[in-house]
This record gives structure tokens, sequence and C-alpha cells, in this order.
């Protein structure tokens, strides 16, 4: 039963555990958002803004590992998620000379009709900025009505945008392309070997096989 004395006016901010306060403060900055608060002693505490929400931090505990990239999260529904990405990246092209795409921080790619993307913090905290209106079931394993590397792709899809499992799209694909890749159209091929040089960049992993770029150039998209 509603309490009808509490009205609907809440505001939710995040608060995130932070293990580099200079390099958040250095990230945010660079993507545009303005520093509210900034507090080291007696005890941590940062704000930021960006237009319509905010992001705060604290000190994080002493056990928590950045690189895991699981220290903690949060999701910002938004009408529309591709104008935020290319804002974000513009800024980073500005003030880093490109788009950080490995390590932390960074930022996930953005593919025309995707439904969102995240943006990895220095701390390992994930900032998933999701469209309102996005499909609320997924096919894990890809969509039952697409064959091969098709489905492989629609899988590695929904790994990389839904669970922010880039290592598992990794595997996925890697183990896709050898057991459809011969046999799927030169246009699925292309994509399929673009995103697994485009993983293998972001995992910091040695690509799998030798010369995925020579092999894209040599299919016949005719």
């Amino acid at each position: 039963m509603l309490d009808e004395r509490v009205q609907p006016n809440e505001s939710v901010v995040p608060m995130l555990p932070c293990v580099a306060p200079e390099e958040t403060l250095a990230f945010w900055r660079a993507l545009g958002f303005a520093v509210t608060y900034e507090q080291s002693k007696p005890y941590l505490y940062l704000a930021f803004r960006w237009r319509g929400f905010e992001l705060h931090y604290g000190r994080a505990a002493n056990n928590v590992d950045p690189s895991l990239e699981n220290t903690g999260g949060c999701l910002v529904m938004v009408d529309t998620v591709a104008p935020y990405h290319a804002a974000f990246t513009e800024a980073m092209r500005r003030t880093y000379g490109k788009v950080l795409a490995k390590g932390l921080p960074r930022i996930t790619r953005y593919r025309p009709g995707a439904s969102r993307f995240t943006v990895m913090d220095p701390s390992g905290n994930s900032i998933i900025f999701i469209q309102r209106d996005e499909p609320t079931e997924l096919e894990y394993g890809g969509s039952k009505q697409l064959q091969g590397l098709a489905r492989v792709l629609d899988n590695v899809r929904i790994l990389r945008e839904f669970k922010n499992d880039d290592r598992a799209a990794f595997r996925a694909l890697n183990s896709g392309l050898r057991r459809h890749g011969d046999g799927a159209p030169a246009v699925e091929q292309g994509v399929a070997l673009a995103l697994l040089i485009e993983l293998s960049t972001a995992l910091e992993e040695p690509e799998p096989g030798t010369g995925l770029g020579r092999q894209a150039d040599r299919l016949d998209y005719r």
C-alpha cells in the first residue's frame, strides 16, 4: 500500500568506491564533468556533476583490486545513448588524443542501434548508460532465429553490451569463427574478424592465429 504522505520527488546519487582519487578527478574532468565537492581528509569524498546526473565517490576497502573490474557501478537511464557516447569520446580525443578503449579507464565501443555502453573508471567501477526503451528479453547464446556465425555474433553482442564481459565474448567469437567461419557470408566473416581484432586489443591479448586483418582484406564481399 502506498503511503500518501510520501511524495515521489526522490533523487538517487550513486556512491562509488575509489582507489585512485587523483586519477578519478583527472578522468571525469577530462570528460567534461564539474567537480562539485573535493575532500581528501579526514576522509575521501569526491562529487561530480554532468548535466542532469551526479557521481559521488568515497574511499574503497583495502582489498579492492581495480584490475578485476568488479569494484562497483551504477546505471544511468537516458532517452538516447548515442549522444552521450559521442560527447564522451570527443572529450577523450581532445584530452588524450585518442578514445580510451583498453585498460582503465576506458569506454566501450558504441555501434549504431545499440541500446547501451559502459564507461569504466580508474577504480574499476562500471558506469552503464542504458536507453530507457531497451528490450527487456535477451537470448544468451544468440537469437534462436539465427544460425551459424550470425547467431554467434548476436551472442557476442549480448555478452559485450549486457554482461560487459569482453573475455567471454572473445572466447565465444574465437570458437564461433572456427566452427562456422568458412561457411558464413563474407560480410559476417568480416564483422567477426573486426570484432576479434577489437577484443584482442581491448583485452591486451595476442590475436588468435595470425594476420586477422589480412584475412579480412582477402574476403570477397561481392
